[in-house]
């Protein structure tokens, strides 16, 4: 008895891959709500939403009209006045340009005056002083000095933040590792106390009228802007300027500022160092008060002390 060969069932087929994601395949088949669909279906049919009627065209055909003239007039009027805006831009250049040019002639001509100013004041104190004008010209920084000395270089701390912060109170130090306006008036009264014949901070030559103050964290001589390091060179005998300084109130009080604060300094003696003279001196005179003058007054000259200038 011959086999039958084994019939094979027909199975279901296989499952979908994205049998498990029905409802994203909803809404990828069906993107367009049904209603929405016959909307649209029913717009197409009524002709697309254009306008039907003859008074809706012309009013359609006016609205286009009326914006092709809104632009075009706008851009006619943009193409006119674009020459009239360049013109006037050049002109405000020139201006410009001319104003600066009149300012930098201004500045050069004071430059000029005020170094006139400056070399007839050096001149009086040099010839008007005496048997003394050589010193006097030297106390006032009126000239050039040169000799021996010491060399004292003040910088801030290592990473101190550049901002914010005025200068040290005189009931203590502030909390940062800059270099304040009231160190450097308290490093020079000490170099002059002991015993230094001209100091000069970073080239900035001091004298009896010069002034040592603050903009900001900026350290300002004489209204001029200083940047650390700050060098102060001083003549003097360098070996004693030295030691003077530094065992002095205000050599203690700069080394607190490294121990403390992380200040950096350093100190030495120079065979010879070099001082300019000062940028700008103010030439003053004083006369003692007579008797007859403080008889009158009701005021002897020992009690007010002061001359006139």
């Amino acid at each position: 008895m011959s086999q039958q060969p084994p019939v094979r069932s027909t199975g279901s087929p296989p499952p979908r891959p994205d049998a498990s994601m029905s409802l994203l395949t909803n809404v990828m088949e069906h993107s367009l709500d049904d209603g929405y669909a016959e909307a649209a279906a029913r717009r197409e049919a009524e002709g697309g939403g254009l306008p039907r009627t003859l008074r809706a065209k012309l009013g359609l055909a006016a609205g286009l009209l009326l914006a092709a003239v809104i632009v075009t007039v706008g851009a006619a009027e943009a193409r006119i006045s674009a020459p009239v805006v360049a013109k006037e831009r050049e002109e405000l250049i020139d201006r410009i340009g001319a104003e600066t040019s009149a300012a930098d002639d201004l500045e050069q001509s004071v430059d000029t005056l005020r170094n006139e100013v400056e070399d007839r004041q050096r001149k009086a104190l040099r010839t008007q002083g005496g048997d003394q004008g050589a010193l006097v010209a030297l106390l006032s920084g009126a000239t050039e000095v040169q000799g021996q000395g010491v060399k004292l270089v003040v910088d801030d701390a290592k990473n101190t933040d550049q901002g914010g912060g005025g200068p040290r109170e005189s009931s203590g130090f502030s909390d940062t590792g800059r270099v304040r306006d009231r160190d450097m008036q308290r490093v020079v009264n000490g170099l002059w106390e002991s015993g230094a014949e001209a100091v000069a901070i970073n080239g900035q030559r001091l004298t009896a009228l010069s002034a040592i103050r603050a903009a900001g964290d900026a350290i300002l001589v004489d209204n001029k802007p200083l940047v650390p390091p700050y060098t102060v060179l001083a003549v003097g005998n360098g070996k004693k300027l030295s030691i003077a300084f530094q065992d002095s109130a205000d050599g203690q009080y700069l080394h607190a500022l490294q121990e403390n604060f992380g200040i950096r300094t350093s100190i030495s003696t120079e065979d010879e160092v070099r001082l300019p003279a000062a940028p700008s001196l103010i030439v003053r005179t004083a006369e003692p008060k007579t008797s007859d003058a403080g008889k009158a007054t009701g005021q002897g000259t020992a009690d007010t002390g002061k001359g006139t200038s």
